[in-house]
């Protein structure tokens, strides 16, 4: 049996609906109609002779086979980029407007940076640190080439992980005995905000805001004077702050999906491809290391 060759397009397709979870989602980084992705895994799937995805309940999941191939399609595409920049490429050079909220900036995006930086020097960057509810309107707008952000969309970009979410208070105040509780809260449309809100809800427990700060140091410092107890991202989470579990009666939170959004207009800038394809290749499924 004569084996079929692997397309290019193909296991772009792929990689594209692995990395943002489902076919709608993929079509528009690809400059594609959803029908044609999906033609596009079909073939692939009938050239390896397996199915490489199922649809779950929210997004579509990889098979067995799926995830074995989808390191082979990763190597197989950086390659090819590497080779098209070996015959084609000039030194990188150019400006990135990157954004990311204080959460992930020390954990996640400065490593990712210092490797980019050690092979792409003639790159400026430009940072902006801001809340994700900020930094979104920013890529959409085009003012910003890429950013980190907590999602609340499926279309904002490519899912890399889940970041739980934790209630953290000062064991010197233990300010979580009081009725009602008091929290300090992000600004209205944070993710963050919401979850606590309606963890609490959930459970029939009072509560009142005491204190409301857009930033991750005017969360901590309430917390940490005593006035509050506040949700955080886990890897914010100053170690010296007490977690808050079951034990200390609190609930569940729903952990955010963490995504890399890229602005359309930075769609055919090669210093901003890189530094996607590196964020992409560092950070998917960086909470579970």
């Amino acid at each position: 049996m004569r084996l079929q060759d692997l397309q290019i397009d193909w296991l772009k397709c792929f990689v594209a609906v692995v990395d943002s979870g489902s076919l709608s989602a993929a079509a528009p980084e690809l400059y594609r109609s959803q029908s044609a992705v999906s033609m596009q895994l079909k073939k692939l799937e009938a050239a390896l002779g397996c199915q490489l995805l199922v649809r779950g309940p929210r997004q579509h999941q990889l098979t067995a086979e799926g995830q074995r191939m989808q390191g082979y399609a990763r190597r197989m595409l950086d390659l090819h980029a590497e080779t098209q920049a070996a015959f084609h490429g000039e030194e990188l050079s150019g400006r990135i407007r990157l954004g990311v909220p204080d959460d992930y900036a020390a954990k996640y995006l400065t490593p990712v940076l210092k490797r980019f930086a050690a092979n792409h020097g003639s790159v400026e960057i430009l940072l902006n640190c801001e809340q994700s509810t900020s930094l979104i309107p920013l890529v959409e707008a085009g003012e910003l080439d890429l950013a980190l952000v907590s999602r609340d969309h499926p279309r904002q970009g490519t899912l890399l992980f889940y970041e739980p979410m934790v209630w953290v208070g000062s064991p010197q105040f233990q300010v979580w005995r009081r009725d009602p509780l008091p929290i300090a809260v992000y600004e209205s449309a944070s993710l963050a905000r919401r979850s606590a809100i309606n963890s609490l809800a959930l459970q029939g427990r009072r509560y009142r805001v005491v204190y409301n700060s857009s930033s991750l140091a005017g969360q901590i410092a309430a917390v940490e004077s005593g006035l509050a107890v506040a949700v955080l991202t886990q890897c914010s989470a100053p170690p010296h702050l007490e977690i808050l579990g079951s034990d200390h009666g609190f609930g569940p939170l729903q952990p955010v999906e963490v995504s890399v959004y890229r602005s359309q207009a930075s769609q055919e800038v090669e210093a901003v491809d890189r530094l996607h394809t590196l964020l992409v290749n560092t950070l998917r499924n960086a909470s579970l290391a």
